[in-house]
């Protein structure tokens, strides 16, 4: 399911490119120098600037956002017929001017899908004394996620404090929240590494769910972005102007 080849069901804007970075800084000369090392080795992908994207979205205006949210909700039937009966979504606030997600969750309610949040810090903390990174969601009880009673989490975002709790495992698709995400699927998130963590293992041991689904603007979508061996691409992507299956 994580090909290079990307099948788009509409038309894309033409992404960003990320420039290659052909300075050396090992040896703090540039990498296109008449050396048998630099023609052997491959450009740096140097990813842009996660304030780009988090400037872009925060000069739209709410009429905006939802305009374009309503536009990407179309495409959510695409998803719809991969899916099986009566199944549980994750999805998120969007509480950082990202692309709203009510739409999502009124999509969940009218086919009968069950939706949940993500909570932080649910499983306590690691030795080190932070928040264990992986993610377990609540379940959504209320259609509107402005009536969703929340906590501000000391990072910043929005949580639900329910004590029901499901592990990301347990959850037939995810919605996950990105500042940028290039032509392969590879997703740049806030930087926390909260999702990467989270769906890790599963990807890793090559379960076929959750399925996972980024949810954007269209100026979010880059040629390609730098990937670690840590990091877990999506499976597809859903945007105002169509759905992406990588």
């Amino acid at each position: 399911m994580h090909s290079k080849t990307m099948h788009s069901e509409t038309m894309h804007p033409e992404p960003i490119r990320s420039e290659p970075n052909n300075f050396d800084s090992n040896n703090l000369v540039p990498n296109n120098l008449d050396s048998k090392n630099a023609e052997l080795s491959e450009p740096v992908i140097s990813n842009p600037p996660r304030r780009l994207f988090t400037r872009q979205r925060r000069q739209l205006t709410d009429g905006a956002r939802r305009q374009f949210a309503q536009s990407a909700s179309l495409y959510l039937t695409k998803l719809q017929q991969r899916l099986p009966k009566r199944v549980r979504i994750g999805l998120y606030y969007d509480g950082f001017s990202e692309l709203p997600t009510q739409p999502i969750l009124d999509w969940c309610q009218r086919l009968g899908y069950f939706p949940y949040l993500p909570v932080v810090g649910s499983l306590g903390r690691t030795s080190n004394g932070n928040d264990d990174k992986r993610l377990r969601f609540v379940p959504v009880y209320h259609s509107k996620l402005v009536n969703v009673p929340t906590r501000i989490h000391h990072l910043g975002m929005k949580q639900n404090h329910s004590r029901a709790l499901l592990c990301a495992s347990e959850l037939d698709v995810i919605i996950c929240p990105l500042v940028a995400v290039d032509l392969n699927g590879n997703r740049m998130g806030m930087g926390g590494g909260f999702y990467d963590t989270t769906l890790g293992k599963s990807y890793r041991s090559g379960a076929k769910k959750p399925l996972k689904i980024g949810w954007c603007y269209d100026f979010q979508i880059v040629e390609q972005l730098a990937h670690q061996p840590w990091d877990v691409p999506l499976d597809g992507l859903i945007t105002p102007s169509g759905i992406r299956w990588f």
